[in-house]
């Protein structure tokens, strides 16, 4: 089975630490064995399908893990999951049973799914699960704190750290690989990074071929 975790931070490496509340009735435990794995998206069609951003190692392995937990409490069971046309490699198109309009797809829309993380087989050496990630301080290798990580998005060349800045502005990506993220402390929450200086400048133009 696939875990929703990133792929080895020695090759190029969130659910999520971010202020969501968990499902409720989840015993004492709460949110901390609760596994963001998936968000829906918009309604796809007239037949009940809808845009699925799934979180696992192998995208569409999120229709394999059974019954999965809304922040409402409700559960899920997806099926008919299937790669979205587009160059995201982690967005899907999918169906929850008994959703059959396009109506009910629409009210999908944003909600969060969730997985025990007790039915996850375990991480190996450099392996992360998303929801540990997420959040994690970003620090430079002299100490100095840069951002928090806010997604580690995959467009299809690797996974990708995206780091919010301590001030207000745009948040800049950064290779999750061991060259760029040679050390992670899950116990202090936090990641040293090795990072240009101009990390969150805007890009540059390219300067226009000469005709």
């Amino acid at each position: 089975m696939e875990t929703p975790h990133s792929a080895s931070s020695r090759s190029h490496p969130t659910p999520d630490l971010r202020s969501d509340p968990p499902p409720q009735g989840e015993g004492s435990s709460g949110r901390s064995n609760l596994v963001l794995v998936g968000e829906f998206g918009r309604a796809h069609g007239l037949k009940g399908e809808a845009r699925l951003k799934s979180y696992t190692a192998d995208p569409e392995a999120i229709g394999n893990y059974g019954p999965l937990l809304t922040e409402s409490g409700r559960t899920i069971l997806l099926k008919n999951c299937r790669r979205a046309p587009g160059p995201a490699v982690d967005m899907l198109i999918g169906q929850v049973e008994g959703v059959t309009s396009r109506e009910a797809a629409e009210a999908l829309n944003r909600v969060r799914l969730y997985l025990d993380r007790n039915k996850l087989p375990a991480t190996e050496e450099d392996e992360f699960l998303l929801a540990d990630l997420i959040g994690l301080k970003v620090e430079n290798e002299a100490g100095e704190p840069l951002g928090a990580i806010v997604a580690v998005p995959n467009y299809g060349g690797g996974d990708l750290l995206e780091i919010a800045p301590l001030q207000k502005g745009p948040t800049a990506l950064l290779p999750f690989a061991k060259a760029f993220v040679p050390m992670i402390d899950l116990s202090q929450k936090r990641v040293v990074v090795v990072a240009p200086d101009d990390l969150f400048e805007p890009a540059k133009p390219q300067p226009e071929d000469e005709a």
